[in-house]
């Protein structure tokens, strides 16, 4: 799961994923193209709204995305268009462009293929956030575990 920072909409994609997912069969991570939050927890934001919906986050920590992801991961989801053109930018092949994929177009989300960056809204933005990558990730596990 790929976004700007690794605050807010990849640690909850991050979160949402795997509490779907058998961990001893997957492994599910974020990272964010940026450098601004190394280190760090996700925003508190994002904490909470995972926190409300059964989820805990508060233990992740932000790193930056590298070129070797593309040899640990299978698939790698991105939030936007800005983050898919950053990631396909280090991409070294064609194998590892093929596992560049934007979260809602491929969970075929039906409200556009971007998942809105929250950073600078409220509460209910960050909702809105959650509910679309709820969605994207419940459709994304089915696909994953069949």
């Amino acid at each position: 799961m790929v976004c700007l920072g690794n605050i807010c909409r990849s640690p909850l994609a991050h979160g949402i994923l795997e509490s779907k997912l058998p961990s001893d069969t997957f492994i599910v991570d974020s990272a964010g193209t940026g450098d601004y939050h190394i280190g760090k927890s996700p925003d508190h934001r994002s904490i909470a709204t995972a926190k409300q919906n059964g989820i805990d986050i508060s233990n992740q920590k932000c790193r930056q995305f590298k070129p070797s992801d593309f040899d640990t991961y299978d698939i790698i989801y991105v939030m936007d268009q800005s983050n898919y053109a950053n990631v396909i930018k280090l991409a070294r092949d064609t194998d590892d462009r093929a596992k560049v994929k934007l979260i809602l177009e491929d969970a075929e989300i039906e409200d556009g293929l971007e998942v809105p960056d929250p950073y600078w809204g409220d509460a209910e933005d960050f909702d809105k956030v959650y509910a679309l990558l709820d969605d994207a990730c419940t459709k994304i596990a089915a696909k994953l575990t069949t």
